[in-house]
């Protein structure tokens, strides 16, 4: 079971994101404060576990938390600043939107930037090991994946109920065959983005 808090006694928000790596849609980011006793064997990182198994969490999440919100980026932010400053950029409205004021930030991965002087502290596959990240990773997931579904009924031949927008042959081969769409990160090159530590 991951463990339940990094420092005893502190209101935590653990926060991450969705969507970094894909050609096309928004970035998603969660925050999640939850009680200091939640236990759940089935929480984990969002990628280990199916969308039917995240969909569950999400609901469970949503009611047992302390505070728990959501924000997107767009993809025009994302050609505009990058997508690792548009992940911060989105853990930062998403705390900004938390109910309560948390007093330690845990960030899945390695960089981060400062928020309203609030201490943080970065874990690399902070997923994997903390609670609040892998409640905040099913938040941003299952919550971008909902929007992604909705894209795809506007424009159906890319695929995106199931690729999500993640740079996918038949993701690939739309775009070749039918160009892009205004929901396309323009700046996108994938190599060069993924070597972008976080």
């Amino acid at each position: 079971m991951l463990k339940s808090y990094y420092k005893k006694n502190t209101l935590e928000a653990g926060c991450d994101e969705a969507g970094r790596g894909c050609l096309a849609g928004p970035v998603y980011a969660a925050a999640v404060i939850l009680p200091n006793n939640y236990k759940n064997k089935n929480l984990n990182d969002s990628k280990q576990l199916s969308e039917k198994q995240r969909d569950i969490l999400r609901i469970e999440i949503e009611k047992e938390a302390l505070a728990w919100a959501v924000a997107p980026l767009d993809n025009n932010v994302i050609d505009e600043i990058n997508i690792l400053n548009a992940s911060i950029q989105a853990m930062h409205l998403a705390v900004k939107k938390l109910g309560k004021k948390p007093e330690l930030l845990l960030i899945d991965g390695n960089r981060f930037k400062n928020y309203e002087n609030i201490p943080h502290q970065c874990i690399i596959k902070g997923d994997g090991k903390y609670m609040s990240i892998a409640a905040a990773s099913i938040l941003a997931k299952t919550h971008r994946d909902e929007f992604m579904k909705q894209l795809h009924e506007q424009f159906p031949e890319y695929n995106w109920a199931q690729n999500k927008g993640y740079p996918t042959r038949d993701h690939k081969d739309a775009i070749n065959l039918h160009g892009i769409t205004p929901y396309h990160r323009k700046s996108f090159n994938l190599n060069e983005q993924l070597k972008l530590n976080f």
